[in-house]
């Protein structure tokens, strides 16, 4: 049964993603919604951390996989692994093509956001670019190279979600049997902080962008399906621990750039988002939602469509509204544009291609 409260927080991640690509371009501190708190912008304060909505996506899909993993197979050790696979690319590829093919089309009519560029001075071919997206190493191309496509950006962290889930069931199959599968989740956890203190504020990114910077998320969101397993709590503890936590990710995310407490601001705000999903999950929900929790949690069930596809309206809106000669008026006009747009254009996707999809698929060969 599918829990849409833990849609509600995939609502709330791709909104804080799209606030925070927008505000690249966009810069919202000279608009009407720029009111000084605290001697900085509301706007900048809200926009400038979208980075742990990213981070919220890998602990909830470390999570599910593993949640759902235990429900079909009983134990990790007895995963299935063809199914495991099937599913991941039923969902996973359709929308990968699909985004491929419009920055392809975007490009050859000469749109500069859709075009390779060489931030690094360093000229990076399409064709290495579109391989590395296929084969979920856009992470480390950007490292290496700068943001040389604007319009694939945001594939760097699937590359790290598919990564994890291409080790995850051979992990399972191996380890799943003793503790092998903790200590390994435990140690990624504890890794991953020492590695992004190595990278600390490069110029590259790789203290966010690399697998090893980001794994620790997505291994607490599986540790957190296993305590599921063995810890259950009441009703008034759920609550009063979504509250604390809550509050405790509002102010890491407002408190400082991320850049500045990337060493340990990923690790404690992923688990602080795993001990919300901990909570929420703990019985399945027999309650309808409410309009606005139904508009959240619908927006959470297309993020993933959300994720990939919004730079291609943003990547059109910068081709016919160029960054630096916006005024703070378009600017206001163009905010709810971006989001109705890519939201309908999300929507679209979801409805006419990749459910279909990955319906076709799964029935066809899992």
């Amino acid at each position: 049964m599918r829990n849409y409260k833990i849609d509600i927080l995939r609502g709330i991640a791709i909104v804080l993603v799209l606030l925070h690509h927008f505000n690249i371009p966009y810069k919202l501190h000279d608009t009407l919604l720029g009111v000084q708190v605290f001697g900085e912008s509301i706007t900048t304060l809200l926009a400038r951390n979208g980075n742990y909505g990213v981070t919220l996506f890998f602990v909830i899909s470390g999570f599910l996989i593993t949640q759902h993993s235990l429900r079909r197979d009983e134990h990790l050790a007895e995963i299935r692994i063809k199914p495991f696979y099937i599913r991941r690319i039923a969902r996973i590829i359709p929308c990968l093509l699909l985004l491929i093919a419009m920055v392809t089309i975007l490009g050859s009519l000469g749109l500069k956001p859709f075009i390779n560029q060489a931030p690094n001075d360093i000229e990076v071919s399409y064709a290495l670019t579109v391989f590395s997206a296929l084969t979920f190493w856009m992470n480390i191309l950007i490292i290496k190279y700068g943001w040389v496509n604007y319009a694939f950006g945001v594939l760097w962290s699937l590359s790290v979600e598919e990564v994890f889930y291409l080790a995850f069931p051979i992990i399972c199959w191996l380890l799943g049997r003793g503790k092998g599968f903790v200590l390994f989740l435990l140690a990624i956890i504890i890794y991953a902080p020492y590695f992004r203190h190595l990278h600390f504020a490069e110029e590259s990114g790789a203290y966010l962008y690399h697998y090893f910077s980001s794994f620790d998320g997505i291994a607490i969101g599986c540790l957190t399906a296993l305590l599921m397993q063995r810890i259950k709590i009441t009703a008034v503890t759920q609550k009063y621990l979504i509250i604390f936590s809550s509050i405790m990710m509002t102010v890491l995310y407002l408190y400082a750039p991320i850049s500045e407490v990337s060493t340990w601001g990923v690790s404690v705000f992923a688990l602080l988002s795993a001990v919300v999903i901990f909570a929420l999950a703990q019985q399945p929900v027999s309650d309808a939602p409410g309009a606005i929790q139904a508009a959240w949690a619908w927006l959470g069930q297309r993020s993933y469509e959300l994720y990939l596809f919004h730079l291609i309206v943003l990547g059109l809106m910068k081709v016919f509204y160029f960054p630096k000669t916006t005024v703070p008026a378009e600017k206001l006009l163009l905010l709810p544009l971006f989001f109705i747009a890519s939201i309908m254009l999300s929507w679209m996707i979801e409805k006419y291609y990749s459910s279909p999809l990955n319906r076709w698929i799964r029935q066809r060969w899992e």
